[in-house]
């Protein structure tokens, strides 16, 4: 006799997880370890078919981790496709319990796929570059207030200024070793970085927020990071393409990077100017070098290949 499948939503909030079971009950536990200890005993009773829970700032780690650790099928998914999705089926309300059943039907139609949970180091790389990330912007911020700021004020912005400039440097020092000490991270690292162009910031901050980078397609890897085009067709009109969703952090360092390219990276340069002599706006054309050059870091991964005008080729088929 086959078993119902089981499809579970987790809310997950600082102190406390509202769980729904499609089909099923609904109950709560702790956000501590010994709730997710409880947890893990109620899932294990039921062999779920699939565990989704949203990205909660945080807050979802250790649960995750405690899951994936017992063997659970669990996902963790963007808030604003799970968000889309209640309003596309007419529930507009939003409380902890709505939206742990909302998860469990977003799970049973949506289905999302499995990927592998990035490892504890993976975790502790990917803080360390939001950490730089954040002190980027303050710095920024500081920067642009000294212009406008009275002369009382000054000498604390610029103190806060030198301050940020050696945090920024200690992060980066920071970033370095932890590559360094993982020999995985540092064979990637330097395969990465023997691309013209490519340097420590972009690869650290990829091999940080899309540890999938080397294992996926070229269409796959471009969807999840954000760079493929979405087509806006209907009837007789012709939408732009535009790109959409993904992981905005690597796809903002991705950004820079192909600036970066298109002066340094022959194959990127050439592309640049060839799409940009064919008419296309820069922006769209810049966008179109995020894509290329991210496939083809893809690539090089994926086969433990350094640098060559042979990865292109190889990445465009991947």
């Amino acid at each position: 006799m086959t078993l119902p499948q089981v499809f579970v939503g987790i809310d997950v909030s600082k102190a406390q997880m509202e769980v729904a079971l499609r089909p099923g009950d609904q109950f709560t536990v702790a956000n501590e370890e010994a709730g997710w200890a409880q947890l893990v005993e109620r899932l294990r009773a039921v062999s779920p078919t699939l565990v989704v829970l949203e990205a909660t700032g945080g807050y979802e780690l250790p649960v995750t981790g405690a899951l994936a650790a017992a063997q659970l099928p669990v996902v963790v998914v963007n808030p604003r496709q799970v968000r889309d999705f209640a309003k596309a089926t007419g529930i507009l309300a939003k409380t902890d319990a709505l939206d742990a059943q909302m998860l469990a039907h977003f799970a049973e139609v949506i289905q999302p796929t499995l990927r592998p949970l990035p490892d504890e180091q993976t975790q502790a790389l990917a803080a360390l570059v939001m950490r730089r990330r954040q002190l980027v912007a303050m710095l920024t911020a500081e920067k642009n207030r000294l212009r406008q700021a009275s002369t009382r004020i000054r000498p604390n912005l610029k103190a806060h200024i030198t301050w940020l400039e050696q945090a920024i440097q200690e992060a980066d020092r920071d970033l370095a070793e932890a590559i360094r000490q993982s020999p995985i991270w540092r064979e990637k690292d330097e395969l990465l970085r023997s691309a013209p162009g490519v340097g420590p910031v972009l690869t650290t901050t990829m091999l940080a927020t899309v540890p999938e980078l080397g294992t996926l397609t070229h269409k796959q890897i471009s969807a999840l990071v954000g760079v493929a085009p979405f087509s806006r067709d209907s009837g007789t009109l012709r939408g732009k393409r535009t790109i959409w969703g993904g992981r905005a952090q690597a796809r903002a360092v991705l950004y820079m990077g192909a600036i970066v390219a298109t002066r340094f990276n022959p194959i990127i340069r050439a592309f640049y100017q060839r799409l940009c002599q064919a008419g296309k706006a820069k922006k769209v054309a810049l966008t179109a070098c995020m894509r290329k050059l991210l496939v083809i870091l893809n690539a090089m991964l994926k086969h433990r290949t350094p640098w060559s005008h042979a990865v292109d080729t190889a990445g465009a088929g991947a």
